[in-house]
């Protein structure tokens, strides 16, 4: 009997209770990481140029004679300054001297310093940092930035000075730029000096705003009279 009742557990033994069937686990989908944008990689400032090779361009906008005096403009191998010679009082503008041309007038005297830019441009304006030491490397005495200021001539706007004890009488400074030139002018003779500035590049002055017209006052209106507004 004892057998017996062991067959039937063992033939009863109760099959394990399924649980509904559970719906699989949901992967979460992947954040998406943000995009980085590449970092911009900064021009780098070229080294100085320590050489003279000729420029057609720059030759051709020098004039051969002006307001009656000749202007000889010296082929750059009979001289040894460079573009990075003079172009050391212009600071960080001046690593950017791609080529030097020097003319100059015998008499009365003058002497323009011509300079391509090249990997940058360059306004007028961007020259003031240096006027101190740009009037230093042309003669003056020390480094007086005070002593410039800014002028209009026709078509350019211009830093310009005047002479010190250190250079003749009646000498005037000129400098200014035009998007991928930079000029330097010293002359004893200002109205030489002028033409030989109206006859290169130049950054025309601004324009000025204009005023905006006003309208006419509107005349106040006149208020009825109180015997008008009674009838009579």
């Amino acid at each position: 009997m004892l057998a017996m009742v062991i067959s039937l557990a063992a033939c009863t033994t109760a099959e394990p209770v399924r649980s509904p069937d559970a719906s699989p686990a949901e992967t979460p989908s992947p954040t998406p990481s943000p995009t980085v944008a590449p970092s911009a990689t900064p021009t780098p400032i070229p080294t100085p140029r320590y050489e003279n090779e000729p420029d057609p361009a720059l030759d051709a906008l020098i004039p051969r004679s002006v307001a009656g005096a000749t202007v000889v403009v010296v082929p750059p191998d009979q001289y040894g300054l460079t573009p990075g010679d003079v172009g050391e009082p212009f600071g960080e503008i001046g690593r950017y001297f791609h080529a030097l041309l020097i003319g100059y007038v015998e008499q009365p005297r003058a002497t323009l310093y011509a300079m391509h830019v090249e990997g940058r441009e360059v306004a007028t304006r961007d020259l003031r940092p240096h006027l101190a030491e740009i009037g230093q490397y042309v003669g003056i005495s020390g480094l007086h930035p005070e002593a410039w200021h800014s002028a209009v001539l026709p078509g350019h706007v211009v830093w310009v000075r005047p002479e010190d004890d250190a250079t003749f009488a009646g000498t005037m400074i000129y400098t200014w730029a035009a998007d991928e030139y930079v000029f330097l002018l010293i002359g004893v003779d200002d109205r030489v000096n002028r033409a030989i500035v109206a006859a290169l590049p130049g950054e025309p002055p601004p324009t000025p705003s204009p005023v905006p017209s006003r309208s006419p006052l509107a005349s106040p209106s006149v208020s009825a009279s109180p015997s008008a507004a009674a009838g009579g």
